[in-house]
């Protein structure tokens, strides 16, 4: 069979429309369906797994989703963004203490995000270590004092005190 590029190119970046559609539609379940249409060497393309990863998300499929950030992760190992959601993927999944390994495998533009720090502070509380869990909740709110909201209703930071 002989292939048509741009005409392959125009099929997988409607579909990639249809599913980012049916995510703002509410319907992420939906766009995971659509998703499948997409030829197999697209659907393990970068623009693929990231629409995938926000669908399995927001459907809280969160085997998936952490095996999906995984991947993304090694296509993109300079992207802060996959990091910190494969590491929420996998707290989702009850494993904190590989959220915590992932999220410090991450770039080093990550040690510079206060949701870094925040969201490391969560996992280490998680895991017992109320001292590194402290500290980092509170380099994450001096770099951005809304997490000092954030913390007082996060049930990951349940009993951690006032900072």
């Amino acid at each position: 069979m002989v292939r048509y590029p741009s005409f392959e190119k125009m099929v997988v970046t409607k579909t990639l429309r249809a599913a980012t559609g049916w995510i703002e539609l509410g319907l992420a379940d939906e766009a995971l369906f659509e998703l499948q249409s997409l030829p197999f060497e697209h659907q393990t393309g970068r623009d693929a797994l990231e629409v995938k990863l926000t669908a399995q998300m927001n459907c809280q499929s969160w085997n998936g989703a952490s095996e999906t950030a995984r991947l993304l992760c090694l296509k993109a190992a300079d992207e802060p963004e996959f990091f910190l959601r494969a590491a929420y993927c996998l707290h989702e999944t009850g494993d904190t203490l590989a959220a915590c390994n992932q999220l410090l495998r991450g770039p080093k533009t990550l040690f510079e995000m206060a949701i870094f720090h925040y969201n490391l502070a969560c996992y280490l509380w998680t895991l017992g270590e109320a001292t590194r869990a402290r500290s980092h909740l509170k380099q994450a709110i001096e770099m951005d004092d809304s997490f000092l909201e954030a913390a007082r209703t996060d049930r990951d930071l349940a009993g951690i005190g006032e900072m």
